[in-house]
């Protein structure tokens, strides 16, 4: 299998398969695109080679693409049912499905005040943000909500005991939340330790901080280094 990713420092949404497929053991090759969304970019042109939707990650399986986190999720968890992806019980999977939707559709304020950055580090922005968005500081508060109640249920040390799709999906959260210095209670903050702690996610953020590739149209608050 191949799985098509971009910068690692800012595409989130590559993260998410990337550390699932590398924590869980699943071989797949890597191709690295640099992000752009001009239409006649190389980024644009090489995707439409595979995929209608043009963004990342998609994931080919014996040139069959699949482009969007959650169907990539779901298509891994039936090719592997070995690898537990999903939580065992029939209402754990439910639960979990309820948090991975909640993420793929929702908190936009988060997404759009917080862009992943994993190299950079902007306390002073986090602070300022949620000072002045009530919609930013009310998506931190629910999440933070989310992931107390779950690791309570769960007994930890991840959202459901074992890593999973929903860590997966909640990884590059953990990174906003460091990039920011956004406050969170010890318990919240552990799990954010741990999952960085992982082998996968540590991989991903070395490889992050290695690009050294700035990209100004996703750099809100750090001007071009020229």
């Amino acid at each position: 299998m191949q799985l098509y990713v971009g910068n690692k420092n800012y595409s989130s949404w590559s993260m998410r398969a990337w550390v699932l497929m590398r924590h869980k053991g699943i071989a797949f090759e890597e191709v690295a695109l640099r992000l752009a969304f001009d239409e006649d970019s190389a980024f644009k042109q090489r995707l439409r080679e595979i995929s209608p939707a043009g963004r990342v990650p998609v994931l080919v399986d014996e040139g069959f693409a699949v482009w969007d986190t959650l169907a990539i999720a779901e298509y891994l968890a039936e090719r592997h049912p070995d690898r537990h992806l999903w939580p065992a019980p029939v209402r754990g999977r439910a639960r979990a499905r309820c948090l991975c939707a909640e993420m793929h559709s929702g908190f936009q304020a988060l997404r759009n005040h917080f862009p992943m950055n994993i190299e950079a580090s902007l306390p002073e922005v986090g602070q300022r943000v949620l000072a002045s968005e009530p919609a930013a500081a009310g998506d931190l508060k629910r999440i933070v909500e989310m992931w107390t109640t779950q690791l309570d249920a769960s007994g930890g040390p991840f959202l459901f005991g074992d890593f999973g799709i929903v860590d997966a999906f909640y990884a590059p959260v953990c990174t906003r939340l460091r990039t920011y210095a956004l406050p969170v209670p010890e318990a919240v903050a552990g799990y954010i330790d741990r999952v960085h702690a992982t082998a996968a996610v540590r991989a991903w953020v070395d490889g992050a901080l290695a690009e050294q590739d700035f990209l100004d149209f996703d750099e809100p608050y750090r001007r071009s280094r020229g």
